[in-house]
């Protein structure tokens, strides 16, 4: 299994990628799953960033054979916390 931070600078990056958000503004605000679907230009509401997280998923599990379940999330949960989510879920290693 991949180091814990490589998996979390790759669900960082592929988060990043995902919502068009730079890494700096996401992270380094910590901002919370409402205002990343505010500030970004890709998401229209919680289905597009449900679809994010779907995203983020399939590419742990091409690239590590790690498969995650974020369980449900309220649009206040700051973006640390799910970060934190998906390194636990593949902390338990679930492979695909």
């Amino acid at each position: 299994m991949a180091e814990i931070d490589e998996l979390k600078n790759f669900i960082c990056r592929k988060f990043s990628e995902n919502v068009g958000l730079e890494p700096e503004e996401l992270f380094g605000r910590d901002l919370s799953l409402a205002e990343v679907i505010t500030r970004s230009e890709r998401l229209k509401n919680s289905v597009d960033l449900m679809e994010v997280f779907a995203k983020c998923s399939n590419t742990l599990r091409k690239q590590y054979g790690i498969r995650v379940r974020l369980p449900a999330l309220s649009l206040d949960t700051p973006i640390s916390r799910v970060v934190e989510l998906f390194v636990q879920e593949c902390q338990h290693g679930r492979a695909a």
